[in-house]
């Protein structure tokens, strides 16, 4: 990992600074660097026989834990020198993790449970599994420390695409070294502020968020699973910096009854696009805080910043923001020609950002590299002045009576309105239109009339849902996403998660 040499840095310098927190339980530096030397050592042992071959690297480890406390000493010890660490979320399915496992053959697979499906997998494959917390070796701080950085692959990650394989990307030390010089400056790290982030460690958003906060020497808050009234207790305790997905924080903002949190100084968030509403919320939650956004992509590490609150200039909410630095970002066409300002087309970037590519699982849909840059298929526009308004994914598009439709566009139309938390918007075979739209909303709003209305001052007749639903509580994904396939299936089966309503 690109960061070994910041944590010995602040090992000796500060060693009883507290590095990870996680439900009450701390790791401080020292503990971290020493316990992650011993493991360290430990996979240095092991055998070097394994089938799956990845050039540069030694050892491969997979890690299949919940946010749990050894998170991080484990993978710190398995991206040491010319090792790498396979991240895999174990809320995924067994069967999909057996897959996994099975084709990586990693030299050691680390969980939280003996009794998970990751332990028993990895035994089923005769894979030498080691089960955090309960370690068959001592982690005393003797012996060596750990080997200085190197180059090379150190991280394999999975990202869901337009198959049920999920797909694995690999990225070297290089690129993420890069990315965290250049966000210690643009996030403003230098004096390593409190960061709490209640994401799954297993997903790229709070991973990132640990690695940079260890590389600045600041305190990582977590919790062991989400709890909106938990997390909104410890960011009350002095928590300076948030990083979250939107629906943990309209989760916080829903939980939290006390006074405004003076203490938070920043908020940075990704994964879904804010609306009006949540950045008031946010606003009114964290009065001091300036509430920035990212738009990014695994595979492609950061594309857009923007400040929507709190800055010298607050951003449109609109615009997921401008280029990052040291990005270029073109809309093209489908020939790959750059369709210049105000005019729709495939999002792709130029930077020494992205990802090395797939290990397996392209589809040739997704993560692509081209003479024009990378994209993920994402579509958007770019106005005069740089700013990126994203659209939506090409695959998500809906056609309705001939028309192309974004879910993105009316679900941000959406949640404009009055009483409305958040939308879903999907399209429905339709015998006449081909596809009809549907959305489901949660919140105050369930007058169908009053939110056709609404949609009818922002969008063309055409990209107005013909039906509308409400949802109390959303079903969510591991990575605190909305789970849009399962609220998609509650509405054709009609098994009462949401409540279809009437004009």
């Amino acid at each position: 990992m690109p960061i070994h040499a910041e944590l010995l840095r602040h090992a000796t310098k500060r060693p009883e600074k507290p590095a990870v927190v996680i439900d009450g339980r701390s790791l401080s530096y020292g503990e971290l660097y020493s316990r992650a030397g011993a493991i360290y050592r430990f996979i240095q042992a092991r055998s070097n026989h394994r089938s799956f071959d990845l050039p540069g690297v030694e050892k491969l480890v997979a890690v299949s834990l919940g946010n749990h406390i050894a998170f991080a000493e484990y993978f710190v010890a398995a991206t040491a020198l010319a090792n790498a660490c396979a991240v895999i979320d174990p809320m995924m399915p067994a069967e999909r993790i057996e897959r996994i496992v099975e084709r990586l053959a990693p030299h050691l697979l680390v969980v939280d449970d003996a009794a998970s499906p990751s332990a028993e997998i990895g035994r089923s494959l005769g894979i030498p599994v080691i089960v955090a917390g309960a370690e068959p070796f001592g982690l005393a701080a003797t012996g060596d420390g750990l080997p200085a950085d190197a180059d090379g692959i150190f991280l394999i990650g999975f990202t869901s695409g337009t198959t049920a394989e999920p797909k694995a990307y690999y990225r070297s030390c290089e690129q993420w070294r890069r990315s965290l010089d250049r966000g210690r400056l643009v996030f403003e790290l230098q004096d390593a502020p409190s960061t709490l982030c209640p994401g799954a460690l297993a997903h790229g958003l709070a991973l990132y968020a640990l690695v940079e906060a260890l590389d600045a020497g600041a305190t990582f808050h977590s919790v062991g699973k989400w709890d909106a009234g938990a997390v909104a207790r410890i960011l009350s305790s002095g928590i300076e910096r948030l990083v979250a997905v939107p629906t943990h924080i309209a989760g916080i903002a829903r939980a939290w009854t006390g006074a405004p949190m003076d203490s938070l100084r920043d908020v940075l968030t990704a994964g879904a696009k804010l609306n009006l509403n949540e950045v008031e919320s946010m606003r009114r939650l964290f009065p001091k805080a300036r509430i920035r956004e990212y738009y990014g992509a695994s595979e492609i590490g950061f594309m857009t910043v923007s400040t929507l609150a709190g800055g010298a200039t607050d951003f449109p909410i609109d615009r997921v923001g401008q280029a990052y630095p040291g990005v270029e970002i073109s809309i093209r066409d489908p020939e790959g020609n750059d369709v210049g300002a105000d005019v729709p087309g495939t999002i792709f970037v130029n930077s020494d950002l992205i990802a090395n590519g797939y290990l397996w699982g392209d589809d040739g849909q997704a993560f692509r590299v081209t003479p024009a840059g990378a994209t993920v298929g994402d579509l958007g526009e770019i106005d005069e002045n740089g700013m990126l308004r994203v659209i939506g994914r090409a695959g998500g598009m809906m056609i309705t009576g001939g028309n192309n439709v974004y879910p993105a566009e009316v679900e941000s139309a959406l949640k404009t309105c009055a009483g409305v938390e958040d939308a879903v918007v999907f399209g429905l075979p339709d015998a006449y239109y081909g596809q009809r739209i549907v959305a489901v909303v949660s919140g105050e709003a369930t007058d169908a009339k009053m939110l056709a209305e609404h949609c009818a001052g922002r969008l063309a007749r055409f990209k107005i849902p013909r039906q509308f639903h409400h949802i109390d509580a959303w079903p969510m994904t591991s990575s605190g996403k909305i789970a849009r396939g399962q609220v998609e299936a509650s509405v054709i089966s009609g098994d009462g998660l949401v409540l279809r309503l009437s004009a």
